[in-house]
């Protein structure tokens, strides 16, 4: 049976023990509706309350609720209970609960989520099949680093890693921990082949999206894999974090915040360009018209956030598409160029040389060999 989690948007004048109160209706009626229900979070500092349900659907969630307690859920979401328990620690109410009276769980599902990127600047020395050599021994460092810091790592590739904690300040020391682990270990032997990129948001499971922290993952990403910055936390993480420690921010020149325009600025020059960037006739120009703003405003605004020219943006978003359909085999050469939006082969070849160190024809040997 599949499990979902809800959220509940509270007054201010609801307390934990309140939530534990409609908790418990919820489970003496819960077998009328086939239902079980595992866990709940409550975070008063934020009104929100979510709970954690196995049901046939949604619709027999709102009709339990309902009938217990009157209290329809804001949204309902399907979800992975792995995926919960990486995020949130648990599934299950937690053990000093379990033989409560009543089980009052004053426990937020507010967290923090890290993007480790790790940012391919060259292909030419290590080809395409060697490459997962440095790749690996910097994720081993990297899970070191995390279990330190209490960080627990929902999903990881070779050049990806997404990771949840409970405390900013733990997330943020990471970070920094992670950037200094990096330059040790790389020792000048990759510097001009790997770079590494962290992203740092935070926010509630349950959105307006369809899965679990949609928002904060998107948020995360996009920092990490677009702002020019090694280390990128919101706005949000950095009062956070300000909050936990003494109205005080850690004086480090390599810890980037971006300001709520500067975010608003990402999300929608990200948002318009995963819309259109197959688009071979999409040019600066219509970015202005779509983001509002002037050729010279625009400019100056891509130069400070992302380090990139509108045309460097998009035409290095395109070849780190065409790089994903290469390592993927999808098509012929010829066929990604055109498909990620260049005029022609021989210019997607000339700029996937300058970009990564070789033609697109000698990665896929180096991939083969």
């Amino acid at each position: 049976m599949p499990i979902y989690m809800d959220r509940h948007d509270v007054s201010e004048e609801v307390t934990a023990e309140n939530v534990a109160q409609l908790h418990k209706q919820d489970l003496k009626i819960q077998h009328k509706f086939g239902c079980r229900g595992l866990t709940y979070w409550f975070d008063e500092k934020r009104g929100t309350a979510f709970c954690l349900i196995e049901a046939p659907d949604k619709q027999t969630i709102e009709k339990m609720h309902n009938q217990a307690h009157g209290e329809v859920p804001n949204q309902i979401i399907e979800v992975d209970s792995k995926i919960v328990e990486s995020f949130l620690g648990r599934i299950e109410d937690p053990e000093n609960a379990q033989n409560a009276g009543l089980n009052i769980i004053n426990d937020p599902a507010f967290r923090m989520v890290m993007v480790i990127g790790l940012e391919i600047i060259s292909l030419k020395k290590h080809g395409a099949n060697k490459f997962i050599s440095p790749l690996q021994k910097h994720n081993e460092s990297f899970i070191r680093i995390l279990s330190r810091f209490q960080g627990s790592v929902v999903k990881q590739n070779a050049d990806y890693f997404l990771v949840s904690f409970e405390s900013v300040t733990k997330a943020v020391l990471c970070a920094l921990d992670l950037q200094s682990g990096f330059a040790e270990l790389n020792n000048g032997i990759d510097k001009d082949t790997i770079n590494i990129k962290i992203g740092l948001s935070a926010g509630v499971p349950v959105t307006e999206k369809a899965s679990l922290f949609e928002d904060t993952i998107k948020s995360a990403e996009r920092m990490c894999n677009n702002v020019k910055h090694q280390i990128v936390l919101s706005t949000e993480v950095k009062e956070l974090y300000k909050s936990e420690n003494i109205n005080v921010f850690i004086n480090n020149k390599s810890v980037f915040t971006l300001s709520p325009a500067d975010e608003k600025l990402l999300n929608l020059l990200i948002d318009y360009t995963e819309r259109n960037w197959g688009n071979a006739n999409l040019n600066v120009d219509d970015f202005n018209r779509q983001l509002g703003f002037s050729k010279s405003q625009l400019y100056r605004k891509m130069i400070s956030v992302t380090g990139k020219s509108p045309n460097t943006f998009l035409k290095e978003y395109r070849l780190n598409e065409a790089l994903k359909l290469l390592n993927k085999q999808t098509g012929n050469i010829s066929e990604i160029a055109f498909e990620t939006g260049f005029s022609s082969l021989s210019y997607f070849s000339k700029c996937f040389q300058n970009r990564y160190g070789l033609l697109p024809s000698d990665y896929l040997r180096t991939k083969r060999s």
